[in-house]
């Protein structure tokens, strides 16, 4: 009789009816996933992802345009925001890609990962940024801050891309290296460019030695410490994993390195999240796997993960879609063009002449065709909208802050990637003879589920 009691007053309160708003938000989105993925299974090859996109948008142009008021009210209360993505979706993603990823393959192309995820994304940076000032009219700074946004390649978009259209196993293993790893340093290169942005820092201040000497120990020590946080994380959980042979504890544990090792990380000790993530994802899904997990455990503990992070990725791709400002996106035109041929340009530019100087290397050379896929395949999606949503209002700016702008674009350049690119890469793998996924092993995989 107390339960029942006190459930019209949660409801008067407001609490019990927004648990409720929220809820039916939730029903709706896995209700639209659901008819989306029964499509996309009678319509053919067409990748799950990019169907959910594409209906997110389609509801957003239908708000935006003829102002439909139950989908205004329901998607209206679709949260996507910095925090979201950042504490609550990504983490899990990170976690699942790094603990499925063969750290021996990973460590074999380990050179080619960390020059293009690190010395190869500065670069790019600094040249977008460059380019930008006189492309887009932008102070140098701000220039650099959209730069170090939208060039990191998305792990999340990257992994459920090739999971999909299928791709060679080595290629794989660069691009979703590279994505996991220039992911953590490109956040690092943000929040340091936003604290010079909201801190009124002058542009030529950048060149000068000691400030650009204290830019880049920032980025090492908070690169390095998330390494570390994400290291004695996932040795803790495993020395706890490698004496206990229960299913449904180790997920627990798993789920508390996921989001422990980010928190930790990112809020307590201010060094890098994203890499201590990725650092713990790792460490549990090999050493981990390897030694303190059974047979048993294995299967449930990474099958969990993948349903996990398939319904993560099913809400993320429908949000990006819905919360996509489509007045904003058809009036900056222009701008989000401009920034997509640039960022394209850019990744040729560095792609290109840094394998082709690793492949001077007697062993591991990178075919051109991989770096093909590897200029074209690299994606921009949900940590390029995590950043641009962090930005600060412009009243607490000091200068000129384009923020309107800079939202669009990065929009833009996401949509672009995340449809265009994304759509076009299982016919790129086709024509550069490098697709993997057959029709027998589709087969196989209906036959198996």
């Amino acid at each position: 009789m107390t339960g029942v009691a006190t459930l019209p007053l949660l409801a008067a309160e407001g609490g019990g009816a927004h648990i409720v708003d929220q809820l039916v938000v939730l029903l709706a989105v896995f209700v639209i996933a659901a008819a989306v993925g029964t499509l996309v299974k009678k319509v053919g090859r067409f990748p799950y992802t990019v169907a959910l996109l594409l209906t997110g948008l389609g509801m957003s142009a239908l708000v935006s345009v003829y102002n439909i008021p139950v989908l205004d009210q329901l998607f209206g209360q679709v949260s996507l925001t910095h925090d979201i993505i950042l504490f609550v979706l990504l983490p899990p993603l990170l976690f699942e890609g790094a603990a499925t990823t063969d750290l021996e393959r990973f460590r074999r192309n380990l050179v080619p990962i960390l020059t293009l995820a690190v010395p190869g994304l500065i670069v790019a940076v600094l040249l977008l940024g460059a380019v930008g000032t006189w492309a887009f009219g932008f102070h140098l700074i701000i220039a650099l801050l959209f730069a170090s946004m939208i060039l990191p390649t998305d792990p999340v978009s990257v992994l459920a891309l090739f999971e999909e259209v299928g791709a060679p196993e080595r290629l794989s293993v660069l691009v979703e290296g590279e994505s996991l790893v220039n992911d953590g340093v490109g956040v690092v290169i943000f929040s340091t460019l936003l604290a010079l942005v909201t801190s009124g820092t002058d542009p030529s201040s950048l060149l000068n030695f000691s400030e650009a000497a204290g830019v880049v120990g920032e980025i090492t020590f908070v690169s390095l410490g998330g390494a570390v946080v994400g290291f004695a994380a996932g040795y803790a959980i495993y020395s706890v994993m490698v004496n206990l042979d229960e299913p449904m504890t180790e997920i627990v544990l798993t789920l508390v390195l996921a989001y422990g090792s980010f928190v930790l990380a990112e809020h307590f000790l201010h060094v890098s999240g994203v890499i201590a993530t990725v650092v713990a994802g790792l460490f549990i899904g090999n050493r981990g796997a390897e030694y303190a997990m059974s047979p048993r455990t294995k299967v449930t503990v990474f099958n969990t993960w993948e349903t996990l992070a398939f319904i993560v990725n099913t809400f993320i791709f429908i949000a990006i879609g819905v919360r996509t400002p489509i007045p904003n996106l058809v009036s900056h035109w222009r701008l989000i063009l401009g920034a997509i041929v640039l960022v394209v340009l850019v990744r040729a530019v560095i792609v290109y002449p840094t394998v082709g100087l690793l492949n001077l290397r007697e062993t591991g050379e990178i075919p051109r065709p991989y770096q093909h896929v590897m200029v074209w395949g690299a994606l921009h999606g949900s940590i390029p909208i995590a950043l641009v949503l962090g930005l600060p209002p412009a009243e607490q700016v000091t200068g000129s802050y384009p923020r309107g702008e800079l939202t669009a674009m990065v929009f833009g350049v996401a949509a672009f990637s995340l449809i265009v690119q994304a759509l076009t890469m299982e016919g790129l793998l086709d024509r550069l003879g490098i697709a993997t996924r057959s029709e027998a092993e589709e087969l196989y995989e209906l036959l198996l589920g």
